[in-house]
């Protein structure tokens, strides 16, 4: 074989490595857009929502008149989407970090008002991570783990949220990992497997029914949203493997 065959052939080889690299994790790299689904709790009928989608610089989700004689509490939810129509379906290793600013705001200082990621698990249920009012809460809980920031969140701040889902090598576990402001979690590890497949992610507010205020109103905004791959170390590998094959063929070919 002459070294221009040579050359080839190492080339073939490095382009295969890097096309199975990319198609393993370019899934999540198709999302490029979001969906509205109101009222997934539904308790206040008579509540009319706000509901702008400009992904992926911002989302927001509102309710106003939220008062009813019975019936706890009203929430919208947004998720991510490839097509502009359905809500992404995650596989069980479709690895990713999504981010988004967050602010919520409501006019009744004694009921609840929540907002944040809202990971919808097939294997263990909803995850979520969220800003809470009045409880000053942000951080995680349901599914695999609780965590609390120990941020003390008041209506009106905004927060930065993040959460990554990756495999966690040193455990040998599919795992996430949480952050708000710059703050991160430990790793939690899925004892199931992972999140599962047709597992969606978004996010989602909340607002609570108060009977006694005809104004109770409140809404959440959602900004700066990003979501990107993160590879699988099978992955990293292959990659490895045409950088250090693309290595070795241009030495050697500088030396024919």
């Amino acid at each position: 074989m002459n070294s221009l065959q040579h050359c080839t052939c190492k080339a073939t080889l490095i382009g295969l490595c890097l096309a199975f690299a990319s198609g393993a994790y370019a899934q999540v790299g198709s999302i490029n857009s979001a969906v509205i689904t109101p009222r997934v709790f539904n308790d206040v009928p008579g509540a009319v929502g706000t509901y702008l989608n400009s992904y992926p610089g911002s989302i927001t989700l509102g309710e106003s008149g939220m008062s009813a004689a019975t019936g706890y509490a009203d929430r919208d939810v947004w998720r991510f989407s490839n097509d502009g129509l359905t809500a992404y379906q995650f596989g069980n290793n479709d690895y990713f970090t999504a981010s988004m600013t967050l602010t919520v705001n409501g006019n009744d200082a004694s009921i609840d008002n929540e907002g944040g990621f809202l990971l919808s698990s097939t294997s263990v249920g909803d995850i979520q991570l969220i800003a809470n009012y009045p409880g000053a809460f942000v951080g995680q809980f349901g599914g695999i783990s609780f965590w609390n920031s120990g941020i003390t969140y008041a209506l009106g701040n905004t927060i930065t949220l993040s959460l990554s889902y990756f495999y966690d090598t040193i455990n040998s576990a599919n795992a996430l990992q949480f952050s708000a402001n710059g703050i991160y979690s430990p790793v939690f590890d899925f004892s199931s497997g992972g999140i599962g497949a047709g597992s969606t992610l978004g996010g989602y507010y909340q607002i609570q029914n108060d009977p006694n205020n005809l104004a109770n109103a409140g809404q959440a905004l959602f900004g700066n949203i990003s979501i990107e791959s993160v590879p699988e170390p099978s992955v990293l590998a292959l990659l490895g493997l045409g950088i250090v094959t693309l290595g070795a063929a241009v030495s050697r070919r500088r030396r024919i």
